[in-house]
């Protein structure tokens, strides 16, 4: 249909489906499957690393030697960038925003494992000056003699769009081959690019699906605005443009709970549930509360008996480690 840019093959694909038979017969609603790009490599998996095989082709054929990125403390995209920056021989500098003294565990002490160079900004000045902080950190390092490429939060940008967008063409095969329709794909939403991608892939790959997406964190017009900017970036690389209009972007809003990357005791005993129930484990920042949505929202009849719902387990596993000690086990 059209010709992808080029990409760097990094993870390991196609991931595979599979029904959650238990959680789907304990619902009695409808039929639930679980896409499991948790498992798309070891420290780089996840859903970033299908963004990053784009994103550092694009690097390497402009001729960059280092790369930039960002996120707070326990950041996935940041981890799994600071892996690929290494396999690739690249330099590899992470900006990361920090409210209180940094703990070096999980996915921060996977990024000093990897060799990243870790600058911490507070919060505040993350939060109201990011793009500049990025833009000197590029200067800085230009006198220094390197090339360095900036990849944004979550490598939500229009080369990093394509990574979602073959993953639905991934998804529309492994349909034809399991001949299954789905109703409807849900996934998380944390910086807007995983959800931008698989609603651009649905255009080409899956016109009978629908793309939901559970925010967690800000809000449905934040992520609105966010997905329309990522989406109108694609196009630079592309030789089509596909129209997109308000009825076609899906945001279940209310679920991000009490804030970014913060837990309830509810949302850590669901995710412990799962566990026990299925033998899976979700984050407490992204797949759990995402799953934690969706479940509701079949508890509240809006997925009806007989659906097929695919759920995008976008990985965090290591995310899960700085709130061990929250969990409550009874046993």
């Amino acid at each position: 249909m059209f010709n992808y840019p080029r990409r760097e093959k990094l993870a390991l694909l196609p991931t595979p489906i599979h029904k959650l038979e238990k959680l789907s017969k304990l619902l009695g609603g409808p039929e639930i499957y679980l896409k499991r790009d948790d498992v798309t490599g070891s420290v780089v998996g996840g859903n970033k690393i299908r963004k990053l095989e784009f994103v550092m082709a694009d690097a390497i054929d402009k001729g960059y030697d280092t790369v930039i990125t960002c996120g707070g403390i326990q950041s996935n995209h940041c981890r799994a960038t600071a892996f690929v920056a290494a396999k690739l021989g690249f330099d590899c500098h992470v900006v990361l925003k920090k409210f209180d003294t940094p703990i070096i565990e999980a996915n921060l002490f996977l990024d000093k494992l990897a060799g990243a160079d870790i600058h911490y900004i507070d919060h505040d000045k993350y939060d109201n000056n990011l793009e500049e902080i990025l833009k000197e950190l590029q200067d800085k390092l230009a006198k220094e003699g390197k090339k360095a490429y900036i990849i944004p939060t979550g490598a939500s940008f229009g080369i990093g769009n394509f990574g979602y967008l073959k993953a639905a063409e991934e998804i529309s095969e492994q349909c034809k081959q399991k001949d299954i329709t789905f109703h409807y794909i849900v996934t998380p939403i944390g910086s807007g690019g995983t959800y931008t991608g698989l609603s651009l892939g649905k255009k080409l790959y899956l016109p009978e699906t629908k793309i939901v997406g559970v925010n967690v964190c800000d809000d449905r017009e934040y992520f609105v605005k966010k997905i329309k900017k990522i989406w109108k970036e694609s196009f630079a690389f592309m030789d089509v443009e596909i129209p997109l209009v308000d009825e076609d972007i899906n945001i279940i809003d209310g679920y991000g709970g009490i804030g970014y990357a913060k837990s309830t005791q509810e949302e850590l005993k669901f995710i412990t549930d799962i566990a026990r129930l299925e033998g899976i484990v979700f984050d407490p920042v992204y797949t759990g509360k995402a799953l934690f949505g969706l479940v509701d929202q079949i508890k509240k009849g809006n997925f009806k008996k007989g659906e097929k719902v695919l759920f995008i387990h976008t990985g965090g596993i290591f995310g899960i480690f700085p709130k061990k000690d929250m969990f409550q086990f009874e046993k």
